[in-house]
């Protein structure tokens, strides 16, 4: 995205000062406009039928309906970034495939680094691609185990399309579903055979 062709935006979250935050951060970021504020996921729905925003910062605690409840009740969501006090509700907000997840108060650089993350996936940059790993013989014994939501969970390699850097956590994709575990994109290079598991960017395996 350039300026000229902004990200839309909205801000959801009941409480003022919280909102004045990500306001007040935005201010930082070329080619990113705040199309409306919303106290509450009623107001959120009316804003995005309007607006049809590229991006919504969204709290989980508010009244009447939860953030992630209130994101379950959409067919075609935006892209979402959570921003909460609750670091409990992570695995949920991954499990809907949210861009990041802030745990307030989150400083400036983090936000910055979540945008841009949205941006990435907004406008990829050219040339980047997702890389599938080839599948060499005698490969479909491999494997590795992740913790998932206190179970640990078996993924074959040859399964694997490409792992992504989520904040303290890493998604897996597989052709199948998404993993999200607690570790560095860092610590999964480490375990995998960079040739067949390249480094593409900073955020993706």
């Amino acid at each position: 995205m350039t300026p000229a062709n902004p990200i839309t935006c909205l801000i959801i979250d009941d409480e003022a000062p919280a909102r004045r935050v990500v306001r007040k951060y935005l201010e930082n970021v070329p080619g990113v406009s705040v199309a409306a504020e919303c106290k509450n996921a009623f107001e959120a729905l009316e804003a995005i039928h309007e607006h049809s925003p590229d991006l919504i910062f969204l709290d989980i605690n508010m009244p009447k309906l939860s953030g992630l409840d209130f994101l379950r009740t959409l067919a075609h969501p935006p892209l979402v970034i959570i921003t909460t006090a609750y670091r409990e509700h992570a695995i949920d907000g991954f499990d809907l495939d949210v861009v990041d997840y802030l745990h307030k108060p989150f400083p400036l650089d983090r936000f910055l680094k979540a945008v841009e993350k949205a941006r990435s996936r907004l406008a990829p940059a050219t040339g980047e691609t997702i890389v599938q790993p080839a599948s060499p013989a005698k490969s479909e014994d491999q494997f590795i185990f992740v913790k998932e939501d206190k179970k640990v969970v078996r993924v074959d390699l040859k399964n694997i399309l490409y792992l992504e850097s989520v904040g303290d956590y890493v998604r897996v994709v597989t052709g199948r579903k998404a993993l999200v575990t607690y570790m560095s994109l860092k610590k999964m290079e480490d375990l995998l055979d960079g040739r067949r598991f390249p480094r593409i960017h900073k955020s993706y395996i």
